[in-house]
């Protein structure tokens, strides 16, 4: 695996990074776990200190960290920003909620007799984090800033297209003031996630990524007996009922497929309408996302950036030309975008049948699926019919009606009016194919900390 920078919009190689050695890793194993020695036992106060400063700094020094984000992934500049805002906003939170969120509970008891039950929550050791490209720090802050504030430590093993977005957040750290060794960035091999996941210091595991790699990972934690959260792909479902602000929920629809180049495991990706209002959707939608501009992700007009790299692009072309070959039409929308570059013209697929099988597919860039729905009902039926379950939206003047809607759709999230968002103050995860855990909130700060159960029990002995 090679760990290199490349502007997704020149196509230039700007630097290469070598893998880690497995004295590395080792090396790495060994100082998260005598940071974690100590750390553990820091209060919850001075830990609040350190996020409170990461947070700072991220806002202080906001045009580098962006710029950084446009050069390695192509993301625009403008929500290169507002991703490092909100890594900031993660830190703060954790800063101002860790102690409450970790508080132990006094438990009822039938019978007082039998004991004063509390469940305390401990941290456990080293989390080995493994983060995607799409979302370079807020991936990295929604796992370390709960972890570090429970009091574990955390290794890293970031995608490799975006290593010098991993570096900066090590340098992060250390001038926020954490202990060296407690986080620590590893250009790691594929073959050193099996030696950090069996050693004994290391207590789970959290990735972000695809389902392959969620399952090869989580295999590998499941045969050392760790813990794992997967936060996979995605495929959410933007339903719009006949009662819907159509304006409205077009406008939104062609920002939620299209933000991030489409990069999103919660992106709009299948655009569900009700027979009702279909075709007035269809020709909203279709004249929004015309307005999109692709070109320099560092020019404020830009409004389409380029995909991460030109293999993404490639790969995505690869699967809308299977997917063709199974039935689906697929029409060119928008204006057309630079040939040079990582850029992906804007497509508009349908004719996804259920004999169709790329309807189950997620289509990982400005590729929209667009489904006629008779009613509520086959809205329903086809957002559940996939294999992912990670967001989706439901769109209703209704708001009671569409709560209702939601509640039948089988997913970790579902936004009404609004298309799946992140936030420093929501939970984040999904189900079946889109993985297990959550990640975010007190769900998050919980997931790798040991709830132990301590009991004082006054009865006399039976004897």
């Amino acid at each position: 695996m090679a760990y290199a920078t490349t502007n997704p919009y020149t196509g230039e190689t700007l630097k290469t990074f070598p893998e880690a050695s497995d004295q590395d890793v080792q090396n790495a194993l060994h100082d998260a776990h005598e940071a974690f020695k100590s750390w553990r036992h820091v209060s919850f106060s001075e830990r609040a200190k350190i996020m409170t400063k990461a947070a700072e700094i991220l806002r202080r020094d906001i045009d580098k960290y962006a710029k950084l984000l446009t050069l390695e992934m192509g993301k625009l500049y403008e929500e290169a920003k507002l991703e490092t805002i909100l890594s900031a906003e993660i830190f703060e939170y954790y800063a101002k909620n860790a102690e409450s969120l970790l508080k132990s509970e006094k438990l009822p008891v039938a019978d007082p007799k039998e004991g004063n039950a509390i469940l305390v929550h401990q941290p456990q050791g080293i989390v080995f984090a493994i983060e995607p490209w799409n979302f370079p720090y807020y991936q990295i802050a929604r796992i370390i800033a709960p972890q570090l504030s429970a009091g574990n430590t955390v290794l890293l093993k970031h995608a490799s297209n975006v290593p010098q977005s991993a570096a900066i957040f090590d340098d992060l750290m250390i001038e926020a003031g954490l202990p060296k060794g407690a986080f620590r960035n590893l250009y790691a091999a594929r073959h050193h996630t099996e030696t950090i996941l069996n050693d004994p210091r290391v207590c789970g595991v959290a990735l972000t990524g695809s389902e392959q790699a969620g399952s090869i990972v989580a295999a590998v934690a499941g045969k050392a007996l760790k813990k794992s959260t997967m936060e996979l792909g995605g495929a959410d479902a933007f339903v719009v009922l006949e009662d819907a602000d159509v304006e409205k929920a077009a406008k939104w629809a062609a920002f939620g497929r299209h933000w991030n180049a489409g990069q999103v495991c919660v992106s709009s990706k299948r655009l569900i309408v009700v027979d009702a209002v279909y075709d007035r959707f269809v020709e909203i939608y279709k004249a929004e996302v015309a307005k999109f501009k692709a070109g320099d992700p560092m020019d404020p007009s830009t409004t389409l950036a380029p995909l991460s790299s030109q293999k993404a692009a490639d790969d995505l072309k690869a699967q809308v030309e299977k997917a063709k070959t199974h039935g689906a039409v697929v029409e060119v929308i928008g204006a057309p975008v630079p040939e040079k570059g990582a850029f992906f013209q804007p497509l508009l697929m349908t004719n996804l049948h259920e004999n169709n099988e790329a309807r189950h597919w997620e289509f990982f860039g400005p590729v929209t699926q667009l489904y006629r729905a008779k009613d509520q009902d086959d809205a329903v039926r086809i957002a559940n019919d996939t294999p992912y379950g990670l967001g989706g939206s439901v769109f209703t003047k209704d708001t009671a009606r569409g709560v209702e809607v939601a509640k039948q759709i089988h997913t970790g999230m579902v936004y009404i009016n609004h298309p799946t968002m992140v936030k420093a103050d929501l939970p984040f995860g999904g189900v079946a194919n889109s993985g297990y855990g959550r990640e975010l909130i007190g769900l998050g700060i919980k997931e790798f900390v040991n709830h132990k159960l301590i009991d004082v029990v006054d009865i006399d002995a039976p004897f």
